[in-house]
């Protein structure tokens, strides 16, 4: 199994796709294609039909998209998905809205983790993403979370999907409070998340367009 993403610091669909796979226990050679510099997209179409990151290649099929990956590796690993029905279907809907949602978030407060860009990216829209999001955790631990620190108790699809978002939030400084503001801690106390994130911190690499606040 192979999984090809981008810049660790910068590329939220690869982190979905990677914390997944390493959620399931997957062993898997990784790639990593710079983004944006010459000869990245040609190196990317040499395993990504789609041209784009994150695709997983498992027994020679292209398996690209995060959503499409993390349900790919769920059917191997259900561990994945809760296993109670009303849990899994709200786990999948969580997902989902994170995965085509939040657009006003994703193109003001864009992942990157070198960066301390606190108090930048605040506009109504952001925030009433921000709120939204902060209302899905809540709601998400308050209803499924008994069983541990992540939103449905084990860490699922769901907390790879968010995973990004705790490494915007912790970049431009949102605190969320009360039951949200744990799952956010644990998110970032998760192993798997903190070896991504030393491993952004020694990239060199730097995309100015992503670099939004200097």
């Amino acid at each position: 199994m192979k999984l090809i993403i981008g810049n660790k610091n910068y590329s939220s669909w690869s982190l979905r796709a990677w914390i997944a796979a390493r959620a399931g226990g997957f062993t898997f050679e990784e790639i990593r294609i710079p983004l944006f510099i010459p000869g990245s997209r040609e190196r990317i179409l040499s395993h990504s039909p789609s041209g784009k990151v994150p695709c997983l290649i498992d027994h020679g099929l292209a398996v690209w998209d995060s959503l499409a990956i993390g349900e790919y590796l769920a059917e191997r690993a259900p561990q994945l998905l809760p296993r109670d029905v009303a849990a899994r279907a709200v786990a999948r809907a969580v997902t989902a809205e994170m995965h085509s949602g939040f657009q006003n978030l994703r193109s003001r407060m864009t992942m990157n983790i070198r960066k301390d860009y606190t108090g930048h990216g605040h506009t109504p829209e952001v925030d009433a993403e921000i709120a939204r999001i902060v209302a899905i955790w809540k709601d998400c631990r308050g209803r499924f979370g008994a069983g541990g620190p992540y939103l449905f108790g084990s860490f699922s699809l769901a907390d790879a999907a968010f995973a990004p978002v705790c490494f915007r939030f912790k970049t431009y400084g949102v605190k969320p409070d009360g039951v949200a503001g744990e799952y956010f801690a644990a998110m970032l106390a998760n192993p798997w998340m903190k070896e991504w994130e030393a491993a952004a911190l020694a990239e060199t690499e730097a995309i100015p367009a992503e670099d939004l606040y200097g």
